[in-house]
């Protein structure tokens, strides 16, 4: 039995969700405010956390960054009415792993829940994948350059792992969103990008290196061993 953290202030919409997250048979604590929430999380074991981001005392942005500071790798998927890609890359930036806006399909909440839940199951046989210096490791989930380990979300891990999974070739926008997000997707292809952008600031500008290079008008793919890429 999965057990799910629930970090949401709204009367209406936090109460719904454990009503129906407890009917599909997972087990669910709640919070009601962002401190508590990040004492809960710290202290519980918890499958995946829902997080509201506009909440009282700590919003979530903040748990969810000393969440990750404290070494906290528990998926976290974030719940906000806030939209538009900036307001999505400073989700991811501080470590959630996945996104949904309100208002949302209770029937994509669930999707989403189970894909994290999945993570780390169909990544393959092969425990570790590199290219030159960079390395994943499908079973512990673990992501870096050389002796350097580098938090990655659960979807840039996923895109990392899929660009050195295809060894050079290109992968389209598309190829990405079928191998690494759920199939219940529906969004917009271009938050690829957002993901692209975000591995590139963490696995090469403390490097002064660029590994992912963009193939204009197609998608993108490992730059070659030894290049700085484009």
């Amino acid at each position: 039995m999965h057990r799910i953290l629930l970090i949401e202030d709204d009367p209406q919409v936090g109460p719904a969700i454990r009503r129906g997250l407890t009917a599909e048979g997972y087990t669910v604590d709640v919070a009601t405010d962002g401190v508590t929430g990040l004492e809960f999380a710290l202290a519980g074991d918890h499958d995946v956390i829902v997080l509201d981001v506009m909440l009282p005392r700590l919003h979530g942005y903040g748990v969810c960054g000393r969440l990750r500071a404290a070494g906290v790798t528990t998926p976290v998927l974030m719940l906000t009415a806030k939209d538009g890609e900036h307001d999505e890359a400073e989700g991811l930036d501080t470590g959630a792993d996945d996104y949904l806006t309100k208002p949302f399909s209770y029937v994509v909440l669930l999707s989403r829940l189970r894909a994290l839940l999945r993570r780390g199951g169909s990544y393959g046989t092969s425990p570790v994948l590199s290219h030159g210096d960079l390395w994943v490791d499908l079973a512990t989930r673990r992501a870096g350059r050389g002796a350097t380990a580098v938090h990655l979300t659960g979807k840039q891990f996923g895109v990392l792992a899929a660009l050195i999974r295809a060894n050079g070739r290109v992968l389209s926008k598309g190829e990405i969103l079928d191998e690494v997000w759920d199939p219940a997707f529906r969004g917009d292809a271009s938050i690829v990008e957002v993901y692209v952008s975000a591995l590139r600031r963490k696995i090469d500008t403390p490097w002064g290196t660029r590994s992912i290079e963009t193939v204009r008008g197609y998608g993108y793919r490992l730059a070659p061993i030894g290049s700085t890429g484009d």
